[in-house]
């Protein structure tokens, strides 16, 4: 446990002091709050009427004319390359400098080594994500003047642990090429290999796939049009951008989208929005997707470091 403490310790210290950590700060901090709190800040009020619940939350979904700057998609794209960042050297990086045969020479069992490691970046991870949503939620606060209830409070620190757990899968995914690979340079590639496959090609992927197990032609019924959207959508969620995005709209968004339009479609009547017990029971399956797919990256970066020879150089 000394030893886990101990590279626990140095790791975080590291990172906190890392040039990468800085500029991920100001990336993070500047467009999360200044972008994201400008444009919700300036539709915000569209939107509000003297029976709108919720008016806090609208500063983390409330979206101008151009998507990208809405809060759930930023993070859906920030929180990937902090993970990322956080992990692509972490084994091959000490390998090269020579600094893993010195530190597997200590009294210290080499699992406290990647444990540490990964845990050291899950904090950090935690931190900037915890940071952001308070700052964003601090400045907020102050322009709009409408403080959140308990139940939003409540919504924002699950939203917080769901992402830290997607952090934590692509944390896990670049130290896991950081051991299967010695050069720095491949495990970075990787990695951004597999952010890009999952944000362009996993969409496009799941819709041809859909497109050849039911094809439709202009004349198909639309109940074979709902089944081939169900059958891309299922395919769709082996993407943790997906699983995480799903998420943490159900958490953020309390009307829920399909229950709000089957409402308004047979009574024609806005539903009352869902209790946190409800939010997260449709999210949980993406929760604990999310926590399946972390799992399983950490347990083959774990199995590949713990197998492999460690040579002095």
């Amino acid at each position: 446990m000394s030893g886990l403490m101990a590279v626990f310790r140095k790791e975080l210290a590291d990172n906190f002091n890392s040039l990468r950590f800085i500029i991920l700060s100001f990336l993070g901090y500047g467009a999360a709050i200044l972008l994201t709190i400008f444009v919700a800040a300036q539709n915000i009020r569209s939107g509000v009427t003297e029976t709108t619940q919720y008016i806090f939350l609208r500063l983390f979904t409330v979206s101008g004319d151009i998507q990208f700057f809405s809060f759930p998609v930023f993070m859906t794209f920030f929180i990937p390359i902090v993970g990322i960042l956080m992990g692509f050297d972490a084994i091959n990086g000490e390998r090269a400098t020579g600094n893993l045969s010195r530190l597997s020479s200590q009294p210290i069992y080499r699992d406290s080594i990647i444990n540490g490691k990964f845990l050291a970046g899950l904090v950090t991870i935690a931190i900037l994500v915890f940071s952001i949503v308070f700052l964003m939620g601090g400045i907020g606060l102050r322009m709009i003047g409408v403080p959140p209830n308990p139940d939003e409070i409540l919504r924002l620190f699950t939203f917080i642990f769901v992402s830290i757990i997607y952090g934590g899968f692509w944390l896990a995914l670049a130290i896991l090429f950081s051991v299967l690979f010695n050069r720095i340079a491949t495990s970075a590639l990787a990695s951004i290999a597999v952010w890009l496959f999952v944000f362009l090609f996993v969409s496009v992927i799941a819709s041809l796939i859909a497109g050849a197990v039911i094809p439709i032609d202009q004349g198909a019924s639309q109940a074979l049009q709902v089944k081939q959207n169900e059958v891309a959508h299922t395919i769709s969620l082996i993407s943790p951008a997906v699983l995480y995005s799903e998420s943490i709209r159900v958490l953020l968004i309390p009307s829920h989208p399909v229950m709000f339009v089957l409402s308004l479609y047979y009574t024609g009547l806005e539903p009352d929005p869902l209790s946190i017990g409800q939010s997260l029971l449709i999210a949980w399956p993406q929760m604990i997707s999310l926590i399946a797919l972390t799992a399983l990256c950490f347990a083959g970066s774990y199995i590949k470091f713990m197998r492999e020879e460690i040579r002095a150089t």
